[in-house]
């Protein structure tokens, strides 16, 4: 249902805003983790110091280890919301352990009485496997950096998206740091020690928050609780480092080199103590394949990351504390070639035969485009402990992206046949400002959270086009039907005349595209764009437990004001019950969430038609604006959690979700311009599912798997080239049948050497426009692609290949076929139940280290080798998919980093 009572809920946010500000002179912390604390006394009540206090998680990895002061206290912050087994060892003392569940940012306190060594010990612990279960409605991952950080990751630059993708179930990897999130196109949102971030975080979008300044992350596949929204088909809930309790300064320095001439060095430092705390990371990449390029063959590929996170923290009172995070992230990479744009231009041969000059007279050579992004982002929150039960947060964030496209030197060089027909230049800005707040409350069955947080975020765009291919508004047609490309040629008039003997004018000529034709003496037409869009989101949730059941229920509302205004009350209803005679949790779960359209060229696609000079350029239906509704979604989630002994466990899920107005993206001409778009409706099930077995003698694995089905639904209601057509479905090509990662690690000991090792397999997803026999006859037209493509494609004929010199032109049914793309057979091709899909693909990654070489105490000297896809298998992650072309996997390459620890 959607909200008609918008003053209420305006109102409401406003009290509770008032609220917060009035106690914003009092103080806070992140609230993606807790505080757990306590005091130590002996069976005289006495205190204990020196008592070594462990909490440890088998499924996540996370373990932590505090010793008692000298009045017997001790407090282990920034804990991860999770269950953990505590740990309490002191010599002349009997081990005490019992079982801690942190769900809320109010501080956990233990009163913990220790019993003379040999004397009769009270555990409070559950038995069996109830140590690896989470009575929790919600389907998730917790991953700590002790597990990541021997997982050999494909992507050095962007490593946060590899680590998700590999750890986590239902999620389809594609290329350039992109995943797609149980069938949804980059439906994913992060939230960054609670601070929310739902913008694109691949590589060609934006900059990521380093890996190196994680300390856990927990991925959300399940129904999302009422405190996340926008996108939420994945939530990635991570907690950073943090130094405060680090009495002894703790850091690394480490450089690694590897294939393609990467190379990388960076430094952290945790230092501080029980009022202050600093965690600092700097990071530095370079590399000669930063993007993943559309040929097996590396050109134009060179890119650099240099990257900065700083964390304060300080406890200003016993009730106070105040938590900042800060970053600076640039990165600069080039736009991988084909060999279409690598060694021959349209203006050497291809279109028009002109000695390599282009119609300026200067040399075209090679296409050189590149691009720079540059991110930062300030995030301060306050704490405020209004009583033992109750806690009050407030939060500010700004995070900014510029976003640069530049164009090769020569802009004539930019033509690629069927890529690309137009030169760009790009100034893009996204600013994100907004202030969060919220009160947890935590007392007997309920853990109860309200809050509100509202968010401008201020796009500008800012583009320039020209059209470099002379055939893209032909004035006339030459005697044999070809376009003519002569650049003295403008006028309708000159057809068929001297300059054109003859030929005929071309019907289709648009003379309000003349003055942007770069090959007819125009110049770059511009684009310049600015809107605010405005987000009130407030929600409130409680998670009950009592006895085996537990339950999360929600309300969220949000106000969206861009472009267009939407408003959405969003129930949210979870269920789970804990069988503990069988290890044994049921779950099931409802979420409506608003999906918010994806800010990046969000202007372009909304106003582009109605420009005349850009609506022909955008394949427009009308010169009408193409603004984007809001989306909203009904999901139903149900699966199970079932422990086998204490050794492994087992999570899985059934998904249903249908979305009315579903997001995806389109091409701007044929240019790297993305932009997007929306369709009338979608519907995805899913499975998936993730079996742990946490260390069992040194040896730790992990297996995830999901099957999605995305059919989405004609006609394209919004964005840019709406064009009304029939009901219809379709798989959208993020649509996969099968995907598995299964993580295998083994170290002997506990500080001897380890290995590390991958095996990923993707049944392939929808592929482009790839041709298809419609019958068993018919001979297949193939002159829609260049030979580089069909290369790329692996297409043959029979036992004929193409070659950069010679394309395949026709192949009979019976002979046409490809090793790098899965093809209907003939006339069984169906875009709903049968569509073209990239082959596939088994890949392979193994890790070898040693984290203390020489067995220092202090000071540690750490090596790590990787090897990934050690098969060098040539694969595809996608071919000419509307959003992001054809792209190779990683070939077999080799990495070795040596660090120095303290």
């Amino acid at each position: 249902m959607r909200i008609s009572m918008k003053a209420v809920l305006l109102l409401s946010s406003l009290i509770f805003v008032g609220v917060v500000f009035f106690f914003c002179t009092q103080a806070s912390a992140q609230t993606s983790s807790g505080t757990l604390q306590g005091v130590i006394s002996d069976p005289t009540n006495a205190v204990v110091s020196g008592a070594s206090v462990e909490i440890h998680n088998p499924v996540s990895g996370y373990d932590r280890t505090v010793t008692t002061d000298g009045a017997g206290r001790f407090t282990i912050s920034n804990v991860p919301f999770n269950p953990y087994h505590l740990t309490v060892s002191v010599k002349g003392f009997a081990p005490y352990t019992q079982d801690v569940d942190l769900r809320s940012i109010v501080p956990t306190s233990l009163n913990i009485g220790l019993k003379l060594s040999g004397s009769t010990e009270t555990v409070t612990v559950e038995a069996g496997g109830a140590d690896l279960l989470e009575a929790d409605t919600t389907f998730h991952t917790d991953v700590d950096r002790n597990l990541f950080d021997k997982v050999p990751l494909e992507n050095a630059s962007s490593s946060l998206s590899s680590l998700v993708t590999l750890v986590t179930p239902g999620i389809a990897a594609d290329s350039n740091g992109l995943f797609h999130g149980l069938g949804d196109h980059a439906e994913n949102s992060f939230s960054v020690d609670g601070q929310p971030i739902t913008d694109q975080q691949s590589k060609v979008f934006s900059n990521q928050i380093p890996v190196d300044s994680i300390q856990s992350l927990e991925v959300i596949d399940g129904a999302p609780p009422a405190e996340f929204g926008e996108k939420a088909s994945v939530v990635i809930n991570v907690t950073t480092r943090s130094g405060q309790g680090v009495t002894t300064p703790h850091g690394a320095f480490t450089t690694s080199y590897g294939s393609f001439g990467t190379a990388s060095a960076g430094f952290n430092l945790a230092y501080g103590n029980d009022k202050w705390g600093n965690f600092i990371s700097l990071n530095g990449l370079n590399s000669g394949r930063f993007l993943d390029p559309p040929e097996s063959t590396v050109m134009h590929a060179k890119g650099n990351e240099e990257n900065i996170f700083d964390r304060l923290d300080f406890q200003l009172s016993q009730a106070n504390s105040l938590h900042l995070n800060l970053g600076f992230t640039r990165s600069w990479f080039q736009t991988p070639n084909t060999f279409d744009q690598q060694n021959a231009t349209a203006w050497s041969g291809l279109v028009v035969d002109n000695g390599g000059l282009g119609p300026d007279g200067l040399p075209v050579g090679p296409a050189d485009q590149r691009s720079q992004i540059r991110t930062f982002n300030i995030a301060p929150t306050w704490t405020h402990l209004l009583n033992s039960n109750t806690v009050l947060t407030l939060g500010a964030f700004v995070r900014h992206d510029q976003f640069n496209y530049y164009p090769s030197g020569n802009p004539f060089a930019d033509l690629a046949p069927g890529l690309q027909q137009e030169t760009l230049i790009q100034d893009r800005r996204l600013t994100n400002v907004g202030v969060r707040s919220d009160v947890s409350y935590v007392k007997g069955i309920h853990n109860l959270k309200a809050g509100a947080t509202y968010q401008n975020t201020f796009l500008t765009e800012k583009d320039r086009f020209g059209i470099v291919d002379p055939t893209l508004n032909a004035v006339c047609f030459n005697a044999d039907g070809s376009p003519n490309t002569d650049p003295t040629v403008t006028d309708p008039g000159q057809c068929g005349g001297p300059v054109n003997p003859g030929g005929s004018a071309n019907p289709d000529f648009n003379s309000l595209l003349l003055p942007v034709d770069l090959t007819r003496g125009g110049g770059l037409f511009p684009f310049n764009a600015h809107t605010d869009i405005k987000l009130l989101s407030v929600y409130m949730q409680d998670a009950i437990t009592t006895g085996p059941w537990t339950f999360n229920v929600g309300l969220r509302g949000d106000l969206y004001n861009g472009l267009v205004s939407h408003n959405e009350a969003e129930p949210r209803l979870g269920i789970a019950y804990n069988v503990k005679r069988t290890n044994t949790v049921f779950r099931a779960s409802y979420a409506r969430v608003l999906e918010t359209p994806f800010n990046e060229n969000l202007i372009l696609s909304s106003t582009g038609c109605a420009n005349p000079v850009l609506n022909p350029l955008l394949v427009c239906a009308s010169n009408a604006v193409t603004p984007f509704t809001p989306g909203w979604r009904n999901e139903f989630h149900a699966g199970l959690q079932q422990a086998f002994g204490k050794y492994l466990v087992f999570s899985g899920e059934y998904v249903w979700k249908y979305t009315h107005n579903a997001y995806d993206f389109g091409v701007f001409g044929a240019t790297p311009l993305t932009f997007p778009i929306e369709w009338h409706n979608s519907k995805i099930p899913a499975v998936a599912g993730r079996v742990s077995v946490p260390n069992f003698h040194g040896l730790t694995a992990l297996f995830v798997f999901s099957s999605v089905n995305s059919r989405f639904f004609t006609p394209q209601i919004g964005g840019a080239g709406a064009v009304p057509s029939s009901i219809g479905a379709f798989r959208i090509d993020h649509d996969e049948k099968f995907n598995e990662t299964t993580h295998l690690q083994y170290q002997i000991g506990k500080r001897g050497p380890w290995v590390g090792f991958n095996w990923r397999y993707d049944s392939g997803l929808v592929a482009g426009a790839v041709p298809f026999a419609t019958d068993g006859t018919t001979p297949i037209d193939l002159t829609g692609l260049t030979a580089d493509q069909q290369l790329q494609a692996g297409f043959f004929c029979g036992n004929v290949f193409p070659t950069l010199a010679s394309a395949l032109t026709s192949c009979a049914p019976s002979q046409f076929g490809s090793t790098r793309v899965s093809i209907p057979a003939p006339g069984t091709e169906n875009d709903d139940h049968n569509p073209p899909r990239i082959a596939s693909r088994n890949l392979f990654d193994m890790a070898l280290g040693h984290d203390n070489l020489f067995h220092g105490d202090r000071y540690k000297w750490s090596l790590q080798g990787s090897i990934i896809n050690l098969t060098n298998k040539t694969a595809l992650y996608n071919f000419l998919s509307t959003f992001t072309g054809t792209h190779f996997v990683t070939p077999r390459s080799y990495s070795m980093q040596l660090g120095f620890h303290f």
